[in-house]
């Protein structure tokens, strides 16, 4: 799971003005129409949701956290066997059709981790977390692993210590521009600013032989507030685990890409898989990495590269040598998903598929327990209602994910293999991973925007009994007001000020969202709760465990209710609708911004081109370096020709029209109470159901076929990060200027195919019953 961004909580009392204009707007008021219901079908599925909820118990979500957590849980543990076996004899008692659908994945683990400093004053690191006062699991350590990244490369390397920031493409950059290279050395780089895998990725791009990740307090630690135990932070010897698997490429397993991994299927040597890194990688604590930084010779590091640890960060080398050792067992091990299914009573070929994961780093209750055991409320309340008579019109499928955390192995490999009868009957995928205490966290296809809006102005607020869109409305206002608010919370706040719909955020990487939306092109969201937990700072360390969460994630458990709410409510909604609840014309508008900010990223791109140029020109900043701490004038970039987006211009405004002719039409057919035949109706929902796989193109984006869909991917160079236009903005930000104007035209072909089809739905509601 992708480290979360910390959010302040910030004070409602100025807002109430805004809270009472967004209620009575048309789209925040949960009383307004229900998409896709008639009158009578909104009245009783508000009735089957206020039944749902009555049946969620938040002490059922404390016991079954505490638990799932209680031993290690990472893959290949018995305990994450069991969890599965727990998981799969529940939903069994609730009534559901289920079973436990098992993959054999590559799963390396450690046999030798050692890491020491050599010269005049030696260190040898401890590469261990100790247990902690008041919590009960950390003192466990049977089938626990020493911390580590999978999917690093093996290696016994001493080399120099060279230290680069985040050691993302900036941090190179800078490092040229003084005269250092990271050729044949060790780099020690912090975590943030970038998704982990990408920084021995970069490491072993420029020469590097080993590379060290370490947790800086100012990211996670005692800068933010009081370290655990006495607060929520990272400790001096809390380690970040996680994968380095290049998944930006593929996730999954790394030897069956696009393939699942089924007993026969064929596995790539280790030498073939791309997504493995080549050189060793490990992660370390603060702790460790205080004597390695601290032995840095060299300049300076800039201001921005500067955490919060006692000394002057320099870059290196020093004169001392680290001796970094990582052996791996290169293993297949077992991964079990647990499938759950309620099969339709009118509509079974569509599905709703609803997924967490269960597997964590060591006991994970925060990542990903707290999410899991929201999506098993649900699925014991929906089996009561089975049980009282009702049945959904749509298959329900309930999965808990085994994997997700080396690479997001066991749903990538569970999509894959199913890959035709998802893409034939999956009309929604519902994700969710960790989950905290504070705002609705809300991500994915901009189809279901309105849905969501819908659902979360009836969902109230824990804490301050207001609906969680009227508490996310707040904050998105504050963010936009705020000093230094970047321009997507200017954005927000600009919407959210508008009374009606919230945006939702477009979706990366970093869960199990991906084979469905991005591969093979599902509309998806993924939803939680964050912005007032501490639990970032102990996220994929020993300590994300249950006696933390108790104190400083969700100690009521109620925000565990909210999300089986949201989550629920969705999923329900979309099971029963008479017409799917999909809104186009929400998409459109993203769209158009998406292409307006590609514009300005021309614009802002060509003018920060000619500033270089006429700096370096004028001899600038040679003319303004301080000759005592040489730092050359950057590279020169290269000419920016003209950019074709007309391709873009003009499929965007098309879309637009088609959308609002949609709209009359729906609205229309909406008046007369959806008065749709039966045949009707199942082709038009059928055919709504696969909208989103017309935003997929078969070919993928440039180097990665595996992520197929045009609007939104992981960047390659963020990792999780979403990209957005991802084959145009890409190619524009590296400079790739013949790939942007190619991706133009691609992306455009794709939208008229998915107008093309959105044209053919329009035609379906004004055909008379």
């Amino acid at each position: 799971m992708i480290r979360p961004v910390v959010r302040p909580a910030w004070a409602l009392g100025c807002l109430l003005a805004t809270f009472a204009a967004a209620a009575a707007a048309p789209d925040g008021n949960p009383a307004s129409p229900m998409r896709g219901f008639t009158a009578e079908g909104a009245a009783r599925q508000q009735s089957l949701e206020q039944r749902f909820d009555a049946l969620l118990d938040p002490a059922d979500q404390r016991a079954w956290l505490q638990q799932m957590s209680s031993q290690p849980n990472q893959v290949g543990t018995p305990h994450d066997k069991a969890n599965a076996e727990f998981m799969l004899a529940k939903f069994l008692e609730w009534g559901w059709d289920a079973h436990i659908e098992t993959f054999d994945v590559l799963y390396p683990t450690p046999k030798k981790v050692a890491l020491a400093l050599l010269g005049p004053k030696p260190f040898t690191a401890k590469l261990s977390e100790p247990a902690m006062p008041g919590d009960a699991t950390s003192s466990i350590r049977e089938g626990t692993l020493p911390p580590y990244n999978v999917y690093g490369g093996d290696g016994d390397v001493t080399a120099p210590l060279v230290y680069v920031n985040y050691g993302m493409p900036d941090d190179y950059e800078a490092l040229a521009r003084r005269g250092i290279d990271v050729q044949g050395k060790i780099v020690i780089v912090r975590y943030g600013g970038g998704w982990r895998g990408l920084k021995p990725k970069l490491a072993q791009e420029h020469g590097a032989v080993g590379c060290l990740i370490y947790s800086d307090p100012h990211d996670d630690g005692y800068w933010r507030g009081d370290a655990y135990p006495d607060g929520g932070w990272r400790p001096a010897d809390g380690v970040q685990r996680g994968s380095v698997a290049d998944m930006q490429v593929y996730p999954g397993d790394p030897t069956t890409p696009g393939y699942g991994s089924v007993p026969g299927a064929k596995h790539l040597a280790l030498k073939d898989a791309k997504t493995l890194m080549k050189i060793p990688v490990l992660p370390i604590s603060y702790a460790d990495a205080t004597p390695l930084l601290e032995s840095l010779r060299g300049p300076v590091a800039p201001a921005e590269w500067r955490g919060a640890l006692p000394f002057t960060y320099h870059i290196g080398p020093g004169t001392a040598k680290a001796h970094l050792v990582v052996e791996s067992n290169w293993d297949r091990k077992p991964v079990y998903d647990v499938i759950a299914t309620l099969k339709g009573s009118t509509e079974p070929d569509q599905w709703i598929v609803r997924g967490n994961h269960h597997d964590g780093w060591m006991f994970g209750a925060w990542d990903p327990l707290a999410g899991n055991v929201a999506l098993l409320a649900e699925a014991k309340a929906i089996g009561e209602l089975v049980k009282q008579g009702w049945r959904p019109q749509r298959t329900l499928v309930y999965a808990s994910w085994d994997g997700e955390e080396p690479g997001l192995l066991g749903s990538t490999e569970w999509a894959e293999t199913h890959a035709k009868e998802l893409q034939a009957k999956a009309v929604l995928y519902v994700n969710s991973d960790t989950n905290g205490r504070g705002f609705l966290d809300a991500g994915g296809s901009h189809s279901l925007q309105h849905l969501v809006n819908q659902v979360a102005a009836g969902v109230a607020d824990p804490e301050t009994k207001v609906s969680v869109q009227q508490r996310l409305r707040a904050r998105m206002l504050v963010d936009g007001a705020a000093k230094g608010a970047n321009p997507e919370a200017k954005e927000n706040a600009k919407l959210a000020a508008a009374g009606g719909d919230l945006p939702i955020g477009a979706l990366g990487s970093g869960s199990d969202y991906s084979a469905f939306l991005e591969h093979l092109g599902i509309a998806s969201l993924d939803l939680g709760f964050s912005g007032e937990d501490d639990d970032a700072g102990v996220y994929h360390s020993r300590y994300d465990s249950f006696d933390h969460y108790a104190r400083y994630g969700d100690p009521t458990f109620e925000y565990g209710v909210a999300l089986s709410k949201v989550a629920g409510h969705i999923v329900l909604r979309t099971a029963d609708a008479r017409v799917l609840p999909l809104r186009f014309g929400d998409f459109s508008d993203t769209l158009d911004r998406y292409v307006k900010q590609l514009h300005e990223l021309v614009d802002a791109t060509r003018k920060a081109t000619d500033e270089q140029h006429r700096l370096l020109d004028q001899h600038a900043y040679a003319l303004t370096g301080d000759p005592t701490r040489p730092v050359a004038p950057p590279e020169r970039d290269s000419d920016m020709p003209a950019i074709d987006l007309a391709p873009l211009d003009r499929a965007a405004k098309q879309l637009k029209q088609s959308a609002a002719a949609y709209e009359t039409a729906y609205h229309a057919r909406a008046a007369a109470g959806l008065d749709l035949g039966d045949a009707q109706r199942n082709e038009l929902n059928a055919l709504i159901g696969r909208m989103e796989q017309s935003l997929t193109a078969p070919d993928g984006l440039p180097g990665r076929t595996w992520f197929r869909h045009m609007i939104y991917a992981p960047g390659m160079l963020t990792g999780y990060g979403v990209k957005t236009v991802p084959g145009v903005r890409e190619a524009l930000e590296a400079r790739r200027w013949n790939e942007a104007d190619r991706y133009a035209v691609v992306t455009a072909k794709v939208l008229d195919g998915y107008r093309a089809q959105l044209d053919g739905l329009t035609a379906m509601l004004k055909q008379p019953r």
